[in-house]
């Protein structure tokens, strides 16, 4: 459900129209049910965390997201901003509607990180431009307010693979923060850190979605699947639970509890899969 509440125009209140509409998306891989028909509004400024065990779906809901995967009920079962990202070719209009970060990073190692960063652009240049950035780079001082932003100036120069893990996530944020997208989706993007960085990272895809360059507020909307209970309460303002590819919550962060996560995570013998995420919460303080 959503947190933005209505606004008021002349005498009348109304609604704002969602950045996000799901209309009975579905995906099926082969004879595997890899999301069931969901139906969901996003609205701009919501931070959305996924939750629930692996192959509940969340991974192929941020693909439909993307424009990765084509829903199987016809493109138009998912639109951002008025467009269906499966329908658009990458580029300037599929660049800055959708920007992902992953746990894996997806860094070209042998290119310095400033060519890591402008890789952000690509969608926006012609072949020739991106070309003649790999002898010259274009859009130096861009990139290098990017890394800035999330603490890594002095990085620019660096290889990916001499970066920790948390450096190269930074990375890849700031590779990210050069398509400026509207939706910022994010497939377990700290799984591989320890929880002091997990923090750091969580804190820069937040200030990502609340600050705008012009004025201060936010178009952006940050959707993000997790498996850490303390940060999705400090960091998002909803949470969606999903099972066997099916919605089976859709609530506020702060009305989430542990009976409902342990609940969710309940795996029957199947234990060894997935810790329950309100066991996480308790180890993480």
């Amino acid at each position: 459900m959503s947190t933005v509440r209505p606004v008021r125009t002349g005498e009348q209140v109304a609604a704002p129209e969602p950045l996000v509409t799901i209309k009975s998306a579905a995906k099926v891989y082969g004879t595997n049910q890899g999301l069931a028909p969901l139906s969901l509004a996003i609205h701009a400024g919501e931070r959305v965390a996924l939750v629930g065990p692996s192959g509940s779906g969340k991974t192929t809901l941020l693909r439909l997201l993307a424009g990765a995967l084509v829903p199987d009920q016809g493109t138009r079962s998912v639109i951002i901003n008025g467009k269906s990202p499966a329908e658009l070719k990458p580029g300037r209009e599929l660049a800055s509607l959708v920007g992902i970060v992953s746990q894996r990073f997806d860094l070209v190692p042998h290119l310095p990180v400033l060519h890591n960063v402008l890789a952000g652009r690509l969608g926006h240049w012609t072949l020739a431009r991106s070309i003649l950035s790999l002898v010259w780079p274009m859009e130096r001082r861009a990139a290098q307010q990017a890394l800035a932003r999330v603490g890594i100036a002095d990085k620019i120069n660096e290889r990916p693979g001499r970066l920790s893990g948390g450096e190269q996530q930074r990375v890849a944020i700031a590779r990210m923060m050069m398509q400026s997208p509207l939706v910022i989706l994010a497939d377990e993007p700290v799984a591989s850190l320890d929880p002091a960085r997990a923090e750091e990272v969580m804190e820069l895809l937040v200030g990502l979605v609340s600050w705008n360059e012009n004025d201060g507020s936010s178009q952006r909307t940050l959707i993000a699947s997790l498996h850490t209970a303390s940060l999705i309460r400090r960091h998002f303002t909803r949470v969606i639970g999903l099972r066997e590819s099916r919605v089976q919550f859709d609530l506020p962060a702060g009305e989430l509890d542990d009976a409902v996560l342990d609940e969710l995570y309940d795996l029957g013998d199947d234990t060894d899969d997935i810790e329950p995420l309100a066991g996480l919460a308790a180890r993480d303080g």
